[in-house]
């Protein structure tokens, strides 16, 4: 559909704290990586991700680790340029396996 517009999402930086996220200045880009299926290229920040992963967790009930707390967070980026739209993401790990990480959690 020609409406549609897909974007990626990758951390900001080369030294960032986003599991499953590649930094692809500074990655091995796999060979199955494509950056032309890509109309925008977004960037997410550890420390909002983090802190957007406790949000959703708090207030409503979503537990989603860092990565998916980053799609949510550039969702919420590319809506503050857009008039009107509908924006999908897909929340793409749960946060079980981030439980005994203080820094990510603290005090939900």
């Amino acid at each position: 559909h020609p409406g549609v517009v897909v974007a990626e999402v990758q951390p900001d930086s080369p030294f960032h704290g986003l599991e499953g996220l590649k930094h692809m200045a500074s990655a091995i880009v796999p060979p199955i990586y494509d950056a032309t299926l890509a109309d925008l290229h977004l960037e997410a920040d550890t420390e909002r991700a983090y802190a957007m992963a406790r949000d959703l967790a708090r207030r409503d009930g979503l537990h989603v680790g860092p990565s998916a707390a980053a799609a949510v967070t550039a969702c919420v980026d590319l809506a503050q340029t857009l008039d009107h739209a509908v924006i999908v993401t897909i929340l793409c790990d749960g946060g079980g396996r981030y439980l005994s990480d203080q820094h990510l959690w603290g005090a939900v």
